[in-house]
This record gives structure tokens, sequence and C-alpha cells, in this order.
């Protein structure tokens, strides 16, 4: 009995996994469009560059459910960073979706307590980790087989080894320090156990008490690598001119910042909504339950 109800206690309805997803898309979507605005940094070979703000689709990963908030801000990252800005790069968003998912889905699911501070720093950097490894084994694949040229980077070894490596470790320390540890240990103690309840959801303490080993399963090794695959046969497709569905739009191309502006004001939109949407939802459940 005690087993059912806990399998029953952490069912999402459908409605909860498409606010999930929403409000995952709509806030990564903003996010992207900040770290446009965001001018870049470099110290000599050091390039210091906001890529985005994994945090965010972790913070849903983390206290909702990791599938539906990876979806979502992929979604979010294809809809409001590529499309609403007048670009669709085809075959080559394939690897950033699948790597991107990759990473937000075992990142949260590595998370058993939110509350657990170890835990929390673990998630953030294997979210980071993750994308940003599958993206350098691709872009080194991609020299080596002779799709790319070697582009060498002024104070650098000429090595693609070592300029991707740089290029790894300086993401790892900048972005998974400042944009993926720091808030995600600041934010999920906080939000943790208080926005659950607008969902309808109750905390998800318990909902992954099996070991590690349990979770890193054949099946979920088998399927990472060939989604991996599938990503990096996409971008040397890429790479190579054979692509679908490439779009490029000039109107909004030659609206400069003002597509930006367009495309976080769309996104806010909705991230907004929703959340009217979700509490008026709420209170009428309450009045209901009064009555």
């Amino acid at each position: 009995m005690n087993a059912g109800s806990m399998t029953k206690r952490w069912e999402l309805t459908p409605q909860q996994k498409l606010m999930i997803f929403i409000l995952s898309m709509s806030l990564y979507g903003i996010s992207n469009m900040i770290t446009e605005l965001i001018p870049e940094l470099k110290i000599g070979p050091i390039e210091l560059k906001v890529e985005y703000f994994i945090f965010i689709p972790l913070l849903f990963a983390i206290l909702f459910n990791p599938l539906y908030a990876a979806l979502g801000a992929c979604f979010g990252e294809v809809i409001f960073g590529e499309l609403l800005l007048g670009q669709f790069g085809g075959l080559g968003e394939l690897e950033k979706f699948i790597e991107f998912a990759l990473a937000i889905f075992v990142a949260g699911m590595l998370v058993k307590n939110p509350a657990n501070r170890r835990q929390l720093a673990i998630a953030a950097y294997v979210a980071i980790g993750i994308d940003q490894l599958l993206g350098t084994i691709v872009d080194i694949g991609k020299v080596y087989f002779g799709i790319e040229d070697f582009e060498a980077v002024p104070g650098l070894p000429e090595s693609v080894l070592a300029i991707e490596g740089f290029a790894f470790l300086n993401a790892m320390i900048v972005s998974g320090t400042l944009f993926a540890l720091l808030p995600t240990l600041y934010l999920v103690p906080r939000l943790y156990g208080k926005v659950e309840p607008l969902l309808g959801m109750k905390p998800r303490d318990g909902r992954a008490s099996a070991s590690l080993g349990d979770f890193v399963t054949p099946r979920l090794i088998i399927l990472s690598i060939v989604l991996f695959a599938i990503a990096g046969a996409a971008e040397f497709m890429a790479e190579s001119d054979i692509n679908f569905i490439d779009w490029e739009s000039e109107f909004i191309a030659g609206l400069g910042d003002g597509a930006i502006w367009i495309s976080m004001g769309v996104a806010a939109v909705i991230f907004i909504v929703s959340l009217i949407w979700i509490v008026s939802r709420k209170s009428g459940k309450r009045k209901g339950e009064m009555v």
C-alpha cells in the first residue's frame, strides 16, 4: 500500500506537465535574450562570455520534473532564440537541442533531495559539464574529419585539443560557477517547498530514493549514446552543407536589437499569462473546496 501511495504521489497531470514545459520555455527564452544583450569581454586569449543562464531550466528540473523542464528550455531556445530572431539553423539546431536536453535531464535526476547542497552542487556542474563536453567532442570531431577548418587562437597552442580543452575549462569555471553553481545553491533551498503547491504538487523529497547505480542504467547509457550520435551526425551534415529547413529572415535580422526585445516581450507575456492562469486556477480550486 505504501509503494502504491508513493507512486501516485509523484504522478503529474497533463496540466502540470504542460505548465512546467511552458514556464521553463518562456523563462529560459527571456534569459536567452538577456544574454544576447550582454557584451563579451576578452582578456588576451581568454574570452569571458555569458553563454546561457543554465540555472533556470536546472531549477525547474530539480524542483518540478527533469524531462519537461529540459524539453521546455530547448524549445524556448529554438522559438525565442532562433525563430523570433529571424533565423533557424536546421540540422545544426538538433545538436544543441539534444545535448542541452540530456544535460538538464541527467542533472535534474541526480538530485534526490533538493535541500542537499552537495547534490545541488554536483547537479550544477554535471549540467554544464555534459552540455559543454558533448559540444567540445563534436567540435574536435569536425576538425579531425576535415569538416571544419582549424582556427588558431593567438596566445594558445596551435592544437584543436588545447583550444577546445581551454574553452571547456573556461566554461566550467566561469559559467559553471557564476551561472550554474551559485544561483542553484542560492535559489533552490529558498524556493523548495514554496513553489510546488502553485502547480498542485508536493515537494519532491523521496522522489529519487534509488541509488546512483539504479539511475545510471544500461538503457540510459545506450539511449544517451544514440542521441549523442544523432546530434553529432546532424551537426556534421549541417557543416557539410547538407542541411534542411535552414531559414533566415532579412526583415527580422534588419531590426537588430529590436528583434531581441520583441522576442523577450513575447516570452515575458507567455510567462506572465501562465502564472496568472496557474494562480487563478489554484484560487478557483480553493473556493470550490470551501463550498
